[in-house]
């Protein structure tokens, strides 16, 4: 199983899929259209897509996927699935009683091939063996586990190309905020020190955990952030935080002082609470914003100043359309993992 890692690390190239993994390219999660997307920044052109957009999973499909990132020259997906939904249906589910589910974290290759898999077919939940509920967030990390953020069984779990559980932080099924214990998490990334940084959003906070499962720091911007949606440690030591419901992205220092701060919702054409699900600081400075229900992916630079939109804010593309999102839950640019754990292959 370990040869499914043996990857090439990305190259700038023209090649037979069009620029395929180029450095730059960035890799989204377009949630409610049911796929993956790389596209090229230049001209917004979409060289390369995972899932078919039913809302069934399969070999070919991912429902409601929240997390993507490119390890090597393969892509490793969140089938999160879509919950039930009040009026408006989401788009995307033919069932909004019951909800899409999918509850699988894969490894796909160019060709679309699905080549591991943690999680049951058919959109099982659980919290077995080999099962999932809710998986919203998936890393690999640098000994080729992958540690998944398996939200509705409250849990952070490590797991090895064999499928076995080797780590978790989370009492399963259960919410709390003591050691142990988190309320909805999305998202967990391994830092530099060996400790797991997790976005512990119904907690509104994010902590910082040791092996041990003790809480060795709590970053909540002094008790302002609501909805802590995503996480990630910077070179500088500062803290960025997705603070999804307050439309913003706040950095934060070891004191829990803000530093920086971004709010999504003033700019011309947003809605009121787009929630912002997901914030990268990348290489040059910029950070790169999933604003979900704006439709959009942009980049800001420090100054506050958009560079750079993928989507049109307000309104969701369906299918296939030209520079069109639904719901777009992450994204993250090829060959620059800034603020993230580096998979193996990238930095080679």
């Amino acid at each position: 199983m370990a040869g499914v890692f043996l990857v090439h690390s990305p190259a700038a190239r023209a090649d037979d899929d069009g620029g395929f993994n180029e450095e730059g390219n960035i890799v989204i999660a377009d949630q409610f259209n049911n796929r993956v997307i790389e596209i090229d920044p230049k001209n917004h052109k979409v060289i390369w897509q995972f899932g078919n957009g039913s809302d069934v999973p399969g070999p070919h499909s991912v429902v409601g996927t929240n997390d993507a990132e490119r390890v090597g020259e393969l892509t490793l997906i969140s089938g999160t699935g879509i919950p039930p939904s009040m009026p408006p249906v989401l788009p995307g589910c033919s069932t909004p009683a019951t909800g899409c589910p999918d509850n699988r974290v894969i490894l796909v290759d160019r060709k679309g091939r699905i080549v591991w898999q943690y999680g049951q077919d058919h959109g099982v939940s659980g919290s077995g063996p080999d099962q999932l509920n809710v998986p919203v967030a998936a890393t690999v990390l640098p000994n080729f586990h992958v540690l998944i953020t398996d939200q509705s069984n409250e849990r952070v779990i490590e797991v090895n190309l064999q499928k076995q559980v080797v780590w978790q932080y989370g009492t399963t099924g259960t919410t709390g905020a003591a050691d142990n214990f988190l309320n909805n998490p999305n998202s967990a990334e391994l830092l530099a020190n060996g400790n797991i940084l997790i976005a512990d959003e119904n907690n509104d906070r994010v902590i910082e955990v040791n092996r041990q499962k003790h809480i060795v720091h709590t970053f909540t911007a002094h008790g302002t952030v609501s909805g802590a949606a995503f996480a990630s440690r910077l070179p500088n030591g500062d803290t960025l935080i997705t603070d999804s419901n307050n439309s913003g992205i706040v950095e934060v220092d070891s004191n829990d002082d803000a530093v920086w701060q971004y709010v999504t919702n003033t700019r011309p054409g947003s809605i009121t609470s787009p929630l912002p699900t997901r914030a990268v600081r990348l290489r040059n400075g910029n950070t790169l914003i999933s604003d979900q229900f704006n439709n959009q992916v942009i980049e800001v630079d420090k100054a506050g100043t958009i560079v750079f939109t993928q989507g049109k804010i307000g309104a969701s593309g369906a299918g296939n359309g030209f520079n069109q999102l639904n719901g777009p839950y992450d994204a993250k640019v090829v060959g620059d993992y800034t603020g993230l754990t580096p998979p193996p292959g990238s930095e080679d």
